[in-house]
């Protein structure tokens, strides 16, 4: 088979101000490791896909950015979405492309850009295992990935009756519950909803045809004009809801990588390195008697003394102090800002 690779690379990542900007998202900054998220994502997958054969959809903006952050990428695999359109056209599109280059048996591994990944090769080797699965089975494979937490932020997937040794058929999807819900789940056996994808860009493609009316004649009558797709898209439907959800061609295959989701400074703390007293520290910091803490210093040094679970972020003169547990939803802070205090990221 020929691989190909797929990185979401949109969105402006607005629950890492003040760092995060429209210019400098958070794909592009170095959050988990001293490399920006997207190097990092580039690099996992460069030992099983070349990046002659990788794609990056990403916002029309950012375009300049990524291409001096990753120069050997081909610039004709950098696809700018003029608007945001939701992962099933994004995928779509990039799908449509894959098959003009290489037809229908290409297969495609579908991954995010803002991830955390602790176990590298045990990655790829689900993600290989994913692509033999998808083209034994003609099918479509999301890697669901084993829980280590009751987490209502995350979706689920229930695995159904066995195909192979390797892989079950999906018995459901469920967003994001509540707490309560989330850890029954995870003492059921249910995985989490990953977004890592594998399958045959024909395969996918049919099942657009004929379960994604919102994405699919679109896809037919503008597929040589990117503007004109993503401008004819208005639903924003996600391939979950649009594609997976609809087929009856979905296999989950269970993965057990060190995952997680980077959504927020919080976040930080499980997936950075931390010290001694469990702080995740980036940049000139000192820390006495502070356990538990978040600190991101761009620019100007910090100094923690007697604090426990805090968020501590510093760029350009500007300093964010809140909670772990505030740092989950900026929505309501950036919305309040006054003018002159860095306005919304």
């Amino acid at each position: 088979m020929t691989r190909w690779a797929v990185i979401l690379a949109g969105g402006v990542g607005s629950r890492f101000w003040p760092v995060s900007t429209p210019a400098r998202p958070k794909q592009l900054l170095p959050l988990v490791s001293d490399a920006p998220l997207l190097a990092d994502a580039l690099r996992r997958l460069a030992p099983i896909v070349p990046l002659a054969r990788t794609l990056v959809l990403t916002n029309a903006g950012l375009v300049d950015a990524i291409a001096a952050m990753a120069p050997a990428l081909p610039r004709e695999n950098l696809i700018a979405e003029p608007q945001p359109a939701g992962t099933a056209a994004a995928l779509a599109w990039a799908a449509h492309r894959i098959q003009q280059r290489d037809g229908d048996d290409a297969v495609m591994l579908s991954v995010h850009a803002d991830w955390a990944v602790r176990d590298d090769e045990g990655f790829r080797r689900a993600l290989l295992a994913g692509a033999d699965a998808a083209e034994r089975h003609r099918s479509l494979v999301t890697i669901g990935v084993v829980p280590d937490r009751a987490d209502p932020g995350f979706g689920y997937i229930q695995p159904g009756e066995p195909v192979d040794a390797a892989v079950r058929r999906v018995a459901r999807f469920v967003e994001k519950p509540d707490r309560v819900r989330a850890a029954a789940m995870v003492t059921e056996g249910f995985l989490w909803n990953s977004g890592i994808f594998v399958w045959r860009v024909g395969d996918f493609l049919g099942e657009l045809r004929a379960l994604t009316p919102e994405v699919a004649p679109h896809l037919a009558a503008h597929g040589d004009d990117l503007a004109a797709f993503f401008g004819a898209i208005t639903s924003g439907i996600a391939v979950d809801v649009g594609v997976l959800e609809r087929s009856a061609r979905v296999l989950v295959l269970r993965g057990a990588f060190g995952w997680d989701d980077v959504g927020t400074w919080g976040a930080l703390r499980r997936v950075r390195a931390l010290d001694a007293a469990g702080n995740a520290l980036s940049g000139a910091v000192h820390a006495l008697d502070a356990r538990g803490n978040v600190v991101h210093a761009d620019g100007n040094a910090v100094v923690l003394y007697g604090v426990d679970d805090l968020v501590v972020v510093t760029r350009d003169g500007l300093t964010l102090v809140t909670t772990i547990e505030k740092s989950a939803d900026l929505k309501s802070l950036i919305q309040s800002l006054p003018a002159g205090l860095g306005g919304q990221a």
